[in-house]
C-alpha cells in the first residue's frame, strides 16, 4: 500500500517511470532498425549517383518526386506498400545528394563532408539520448517548430534570387537548429504515445538527418572560403 500510495503522488508530482511500455518499445526499435537501413540505402543511392556523375536535379526537381513520394508514404503508412515508397522517397534524396557532394568535393575536398558527417551523426545521438534519458515531453514546441520551418522554407526560397552569403548562412544555421529540435520532439512524441506508426517516425527523423547534413555541409562549406 506504501509503495503504491509513493507511486501515484511521485507520478501526481511530475516524476515519470523510466521503463518504456512494450508498445512504446516497439515502435522505437522498429523505428530505428528502418532508419538505420534507409539511411544505408540512402548513402548507396548517392554512392551510384557519385560513380555515375549524375547532374545537379535543381531545387524544385528535387522537392517535386520527394513530396510525391512523401504523400505516397503517408497515404500507405498502415500498410506494407509504405515501406517501398519509404525507400523510394529516401533513396531519391540520397540520389540527389550525390552531385552535391560531387560538386564539393571538387571544389572544397572531402573536409567539409566528413565535418557535416560527422556533426550530424553526434547532433543526432546527442539529442535522442537527451530525450530518452529525461523522458521529457516536448509536444509544446509543435507550433514553433513548424512555424520555424515554414518560415526559413520562405526564406530559403528568397535567398534563390537574392543570393545573399550572410542570409545563407542563417538560414543554414536556423535550418539545423530546426533539424535537431524536430529529432527531440519526434523522439518524445514515440516514447509519450503521440506516434504509433514507425514508418511516420522513420520519414521524420530521416528528413531531419537529411536536412541536418546539408544545412552543416553548407556552413562548413561557407566557412572554408577565404
Amino acid at each position: 500500500m506504501e509503495t503504491e500510495k509513493y507511486r501515484t503522488k511521485a507520478m501526481s508530482g511530475g516524476i515519470q517511470s523510466t521503463a518504456l511500455s512494450p508498445e512504446v518499445s516497439k515502435v522505437l526499435r522498429s523505428t530505428y532498425m528502418l532508419l538505420g537501413t534507409t539511411i544505408a540505402f540512402s548513402a548507396l543511392m548517392a554512392g551510384l549517383s557519385m560513380a555515375i556523375n549524375a547532374p545537379y536535379f535543381g531545387f524544385w526537381m528535387t522537392l517535386i518526386p520527394y513530396f510525391f513520394c512523401l504523400w505516397m508514404t503517408e497515404k500507405n503508412k498502415n500498410s506494407s506498400k509504405g515501406l517501398f515508397w519509404v525507400f523510394a522517397l529516401t533513396g531519391w534524396l540520397g540520389f540527389t545528394l550525390g552531385p552535391i557532394l560531387n560538386m564539393y568535393l571538387a571544389v572544397k575536398g572531402a573536409e567539409p563532408i566528413m565535418l557535416a558527417l560527422g556533426s550530424t551523426a553526434l547532433v543526432f545521438f546527442a539529442s535522442s539520448a537527451y530525450v530518452l534519458t529525461t523522458r521529457k515531453n516536448l509536444s509544446f514546441m509543435s507550433g514553433f517548430l513548424m512555424v520555424g520551418l515554414l518560415v526559413a522554407f520562405i526564406a530559403a526560397i528568397a535567398n534563390m534570387f537574392l543570393q545573399i552569403p550572410l542570409l545563407s548562412l542563417t538560414i543554414s544555421s536556423v535550418f539545423a537548429l530546426l533539424s535537431a529540435g524536430i529529432i527531440m520532439w519526434q523522439t518524445s512524441a514515440i516514447i509519450h504515445g503521440g506516434e504509433r506508426n514507425y514508418i511516420s517516425a522513420t520519414v521524420i527523423l530521416f528528413v531531419m538527418i537529411y536536412n541536418l547534413f546539408s544545412s552543416l555541409l553548407q556552413i562548413f562549406g561557407i566557412m572554408g572560403d577565404d
